[in-house]
């Protein structure tokens, strides 16, 4: 499963570098476009970072970090959406949906991990 996740992150990444070429080349889609390549780039990162940990806290803490990127994600995709700065709303919908697929699977597992593990 992790294997699965892994590479599902790290294809949420590529294209997230692929939709930059459809923002805007203006002040606005430039600065969101780096930004979107930052975080969505780093969840797949970080998840990395997090299956070479040697301890189930750590793994927990990596895992949150994930989960915060993928958040930051979404709000620029949402702003990017909304000040209409893409011309490829099909990939746009497409990278939100995913977004949130991911969200809700990391906010479930680190609900159980830090239920089972006693960590807060």
């Amino acid at each position: 499963m992790r294997k699965e996740l892994e590479e599902r992150l790290i294809h949420f990444a590529s294209d997230i570098i692929s939709l930059k070429q459809f923002i805007n080349n203006n002040y606005e889609g430039d600065h969101l476009g780096k930004q979107l390549i930052r975080s969505g780039t780093s969840v797949a990162l970080n998840f990395g970072e997090a299956l070479g940990t040697q301890t189930k806290k750590d793994f927990i803490h990596k895992q949150s970090i994930v989960l915060k990127e993928l958040r930051e994600t979404h709000v620029n995709l949402r702003i990017i959406e909304l000040n209409n700065l893409c011309s490829n709303l099909t990939k746009l919908f497409k990278l939100l949906d995913e977004n949130d697929q991911l969200i809700r699977i990391f906010t479930k597992s680190l609900q159980t991990l830090t239920k089972d593990h006693n960590v807060k």
